[in-house]
Formats: C-alpha cells, structure tokens, sequence
C-alpha cells in the first residue's frame, strides 16, 4: 500500500466509526494485504481520531475469542482515550453495537517502555516492565457488516474490534506470585451468572499474551509505552448483553469491574 491507499482506508474506517455505521469491507484498492500495512492503516485512525492512545487491547487471544470474529490468532488494537470509562462511573453506549456482548480481561499498566529491538522480549522481562495489574472489561464492537469474513488484516485496520473498554482498581493482591492461568473470573449480568473463565484462555496465560503484543508492535511504528494499559483478552466465552444491563467481572481477590450498558 502507498501512503495514498492507508490514508483512503483510514479515511473510510474513521468516518465509519463517527457516524456509528457498517461497511461490507474496504475498496479493493485500499484494503491491506498484509499484517504491516494493516497497522498501518489503524495508526492513521487513530491520527484521524485526534484522541491519545490510552493503551492496547489484544482480540482473538482465546479460541472462543478467534471463533467469534473469524480469525485463527491474536489482533492487536488501540484503546483511544475517549472510550475508556472508570469502573462504575458512567453508563456506556450500546447504541447500534453489532456484537452485543462483553469480555472479562487481565489489564496491565506498564511502569516503562518496551521499545522495539532485534531480540524478541522474554515474559520475565515484560512482566518486570508492569506497574500495576488490572480487572477489566472490553466491550469491542467492529464497523463491518459481516466481521467473521473479512480476515485478520481488515479487522486490524479497524482497531482489531475495538468498542468501548472499562478499567477496574488497581489490584492490592500479590498477582506477580499467583497462578494466573488458574484464576477464575466470573461474569455476571444483572446479578446472574453468565459465564465463567480462566487465565489460561488467554493465550495460556495473560503474561504470555502481554509478551505477545510486545513483540508484535515490534514489526510496527509503535510500542509499548510507560503509562498505558494493556488489555490481554477474554477469559470467558464473550457474553451476551443489551442495552440496561448491568454488567460485573468478578476477579475474586484481584477485584472487579463493573459497568452499565446504555442504550
């Protein structure tokens, strides 16, 4: 892709976005071939966008999460700043969301930059580079009318399914010595169980899944940077919902998120 063909798509993807609506897919002569000119396209979103980057999520880290949008590994995506929500502090929109549902996820907020660099980062490492551990949830969303058909590349360009995203506290539990891939997240959707998942649907383990998009942005423009919040990917099978529910993430001594979807 030349410069000409990313703004075109990011163009068509940012105006999307604003007006709430669906394509079918990008034009032929602007849609990314590759995983390089993807992220590409999505980082002249987010210049469209004129919003920091307040972090990076991770779609399609658990098999249930790559059946739900077609794809058979992980996506990386910005959080843009003005859809991020405290837990509990405000109502977000469902208003004209195509898929409906919510995620529970392991959240982490970095203590330093991981710039890119000819070796690929160790888990250890990353992990030493985390302030400090999160409960969260991800409502993602996707601006094409059929997002389990157009593949990976599209999906990326469009902020790998990002919607909105819900931040819990700070967790005061000791998480570096716990068994993440262990621990039992549960959702619940007003005051009713829904699903309930574990650490290890993420990538095995969300440490892993952390060390994944490290060294994935990488092969980009962009990195890690200290203060912003990675997102690592649904624990559960995304849960249903609909405008008026009552959405909590239950991280059992790691806290929780909670949210109300409006209309």
């Amino acid at each position: 892709m030349n410069h000409q063909a990313v703004e075109e798509a990011a163009a068509i993807i940012w105006a999307t976005w604003l007006s709430n609506s669906r394509i079918a897919s990008l034009p032929q002569s602007c849609r990314p071939g590759s995983r390089t000119e993807a992220y590409s396209v999505q980082a002249q979103v987010a210049r469209l966008s004129a919003q920091r980057t307040f972090g990076w999520k991770i779609a399609a880290t658990s098999q249930a999460g790559q059946r739900h949008i077609g794809v058979n590994g992980p996506l990386a995506g910005r959080l843009l700043e003005k859809r991020v929500f405290a837990s509990g502090t405000s109502v977000v929109p469902l208003t004209n969301n195509i898929m409906n549902v919510v995620e529970a996820e392991f959240a982490f907020r970095l203590a330093r930059d991981l710039p890119p660099r000819p070796t690929p980062y160790g888990v250890a490492e990353v992990v030493a580079a985390v302030d400090t551990m999160h409960p969260a949830i991800e409502i993602p969303d996707s601006r094409y009318e059929d997002f389990v058909s157009v593949g990976a590349e599209q999906l990326i360009a469009d902020n790998a399914c990002a919607g909105y995203f819900v931040l819990g506290p700070a967790t005061s539990a000791a998480w570096r010595k716990h068994d993440l891939p262990g621990h039992t997240t549960i959702v619940s959707v007003n005051g009713r169980k829904v699903q309930e998942g574990r650490g290890a649907n993420v990538l095995g383990d969300p440490r892993i899944a952390l060390t994944w998009i490290a060294n994935e942005l990488a092969s980009t423009d962009s990195f890690l940077r200290t203060g912003q919040v990675i997102t690592t990917g649904t624990c559960i099978v995304p849960a249903t919902v609909a405008p008026g529910d009552r959405v909590v993430a239950d991280f059992g001594i790691f806290g929780m998120a909670e949210t109300q979807l409006g209309s």
